[in-house]
């Protein structure tokens, strides 16, 4: 196998492009050559098998999609409230939808993962410790609410993002919404988080 590892990073990073585009079937080793612009054959050189590469992706798209820790330290600026929590979640998806391209891929990982025991392995230690940080970070940060309070709203937030990035015709009757649906369907967004927040997060 190759060593250079930027020349991976750039592979895997070229490989959650291709999810995010075409999906899990559309994954191939010409497929993440082509998006990377490198020689054909690249790829086969840097993973073992398309099982490989999949796990590889899931290990790194995490990675990719972590927050700027200056940027955590800005939200955190104002004392702990519910009005800081329901900041943090809107902040969330704000950093969500700039990273549409890495959360689209990790829908695609996660279905995946159903077939894919190496892949599910990865996302499920991957996702856990993520959920665990975030809790400890709560907790840590003397955040209204408990555990369960972060799990909740890490469950309920990203449902609500599933429903934004996959089918976002959903807050209007047409499936291709306009740019004045799009904005409407950004302040419902809103509007959800908010009541996420404030249904679960105790004063």
């Amino acid at each position: 196998m190759a060593r250079n590892p930027q020349r991976r990073i750039a592979l895997v990073d070229a490989a959650i492009e291709v999810l995010a585009r075409e999906g899990a079937r559309g994954l191939t080793f010409r497929a993440v050559d082509a998006e990377a612009g490198v020689p054909a054959g690249t790829s086969s050189n840097y993973f073992a098998s398309r099982d490989d590469l999949f796990t590889q992706a899931g290990r790194h798209i995490h990675v990719r999609m972590a927050p700027d820790p200056d940027e955590v330290a800005e939200v955190m600026r104002p004392g702990p409230s519910r009005a800081l929590i329901a900041s943090l979640m809107h902040w969330v998806v704000r950093r969500m939808t700039a990273e549409r391209t890495g959360y689209l891929a990790m829908l695609e990982l996660r279905l995946e993962a159903t077939r894919r025991p190496a892949l599910r392995t990865e996302l499920t230690r991957a996702i856990r410790a993520d959920l665990e940080a975030n809790i400890r970070f709560h907790v840590d940060s003397g955040l209204p609410g408990d555990p369960d309070t972060v799990r909740l709203l890490h469950f309920a937030v990203n449902g609500l993002l599933v429903e934004v990035f996959t089918l976002p015709g959903v807050f209007g009757d047409d499936p291709e919404p306009s740019a004045h649906e799009r904005e409407s369907a950004d302040k419902e967004t809103s509007r959800l988080v908010d009541l996420i927040v404030s249904r679960i997060v105790p004063d």
